[in-house]
């Protein structure tokens, strides 16, 4: 039997270069998210067009996300996250001169292929890189600096909106991604696989869907995925117009963003060395949910900025234990020859509940108001969690022995 493999100094290295590209990237797409919305609205547009508009870009990203996991490998990491990186810089200087809600549709469209490009090749390079011991850790810096960008991103994006106007939020955004595009290509070298590959052939084309479909965990992950996501879209796409209506700056709905994403950030450390111990992490999936679904409920009845912030945390910490241990759960069902697929359908999963909510529950809010359209987020949430259970509950993962201590990337000289 094969020792397991051990941390090196290159391996905290490369977390720590991959993790400043994913933290630029989504820094400057998410100083997007929360101006977009009351940009299209100050444009004309109604909440079903605002539902349209997020959901494209929504749609485009889900759709490509589990084809170009497919084909990660064929092209390569590094040129398809930069290619990623490239369409995500340019639909941001796009956004800066569009002047109708219909055209806000067609730049989100293609923004969407930019990050579905960037997203499952930078997580399947995490996974390349770490030992199975690590894995759940990781993804736990990974994800930290994902969401370090995603909370200091949309604070930015407010507070700057509100002392320049919209444009300029969407120039920098375009700047800020095209310079994290040259900090991935002088920086980040080729993943070099830990983990060995599989000594089978990989199924591939009709029997790889077939072996797909009867992997009960894998789809559980997804749905579990897509319900997190579900209550994410509706944040994300009628929060800042929820907020706005009951007298919110601009600044101050950044910083409800900010601390929903702060918070998932800083908990995703200590959920992930929590995951790499525990026996089932499923349960922590349904903690997470959960605790998701009760900020919804929150964000329904919420009338000042500060209950507007308790929920974002609340929110943040339930998508932090959440999505650390649903990501390496997702990873441990699949072989490594199909990891690559594993994190496309993980990105599209993600992508798709966000868009499915943020369409559908614009028609619902026009009419009913935002108060029962997040108490209805609130109930589809909690039934997505119960069967996302019901698949995973018999899983159980490979036994990999005590995990290894390994410093913080960064702490070994």
């Amino acid at each position: 039997m094969n020792p397991e493999p051990v941390p090196t100094p290159r391996y905290a290295v490369l977390l720590l270069i991959c993790c400043g590209v994913v933290l630029g990237c989504y820094f400057g797409t998410y100083m997007r998210f929360p101006v977009v919305p009351l940009y299209a609205q100050a444009l004309g547009a109604d909440t079903v067009m605002v539902g349209l508009i997020n959901a494209a870009f929504l749609l485009s990203a889900g759709a490509l996300s589990l084809p170009l996991g497919l084909v990660v490998h064929r092209l390569g990491m590094k040129l398809l996250a930069g290619v990623g990186l490239l369409i995500l810089a340019a639909s941001s200087f796009l956004l800066a001169v569009s002047s109708t809600p219909h055209q806000l549709i067609w730049i989100y469209l293609f923004s969407g292929a930019g990050l579905a490009a960037f997203g499952p090749t930078t997580m399947s390079y995490v996974a390349g890189i770490s030992p199975p011991t690590h894995l759940g850790r990781s993804y736990g810096w990974y994800t930290t600096a994902l969401y370090i960008g995603m909370s200091l991103g949309p604070a930015a994006g407010g507070f700057a909106a509100e002392a320049w106007g919209f444009s300029p939020v969407f120039i920098l955004s375009g700047l800020s991604i095209f310079l994290t595009f040259w900090a991935m290509f002088f920086f980040l070298p080729r993943a070099r696989q830990v983990m060995p590959a599989s000594p089978r052939q990989p199924a591939m084309g009709a029997a790889l869907f077939r072996e797909i479909g009867k992997n009960l965990p894998l789809l559980g992950t997804w749905m579990a995925t897509a319900g997190g996501c579900f209550g994410l879209g509706v944040f994300i796409t009628y929060l800042p117009l929820h907020a706005h209506e009951q007298g919110l700056t601009y600044g101050q709905i950044g910083l409800v963003f900010g601390v929903q994403g702060l918070m998932n950030a800083v908990s995703r450390l200590p959920f992930g060395h929590l995951s790499d111990r525990v026996k089932h992490r499923t349960l922590l999936v349904v903690w997470g949910l959960l605790g998701i679904a009760a900020s919804l409920a929150g964000y329904g009845v919420s009338r000042r900025p500060l209950h507007f912030i308790l929920c974002a945390a609340v929110m943040g910490i339930g998508m932090g234990l959440t999505f650390t241990s649903v990501a390496a759960l997702c990873v441990e069902t699949v072989t490594p020859d199909h990891r690559a697929l594993a994190m496309g359908g993980y990105n599209s999963a993600i992508y798709l509940g966000m868009m499915v909510s943020a369409a559908g529950l614009g028609p619902v809010i026009g009419l009913t108001g935002y108060k029962d359209g997040f108490l209805l987020t609130t109930l589809i949430t909690v039934l997505i969690t119960g069967l996302a259970f019901l698949l995973m509950k018999n899983f159980s993962p490979p036994s990999l022995g005590p995990p290894a201590s390994v410093p913080p990337p960064g702490a070994q000289g």
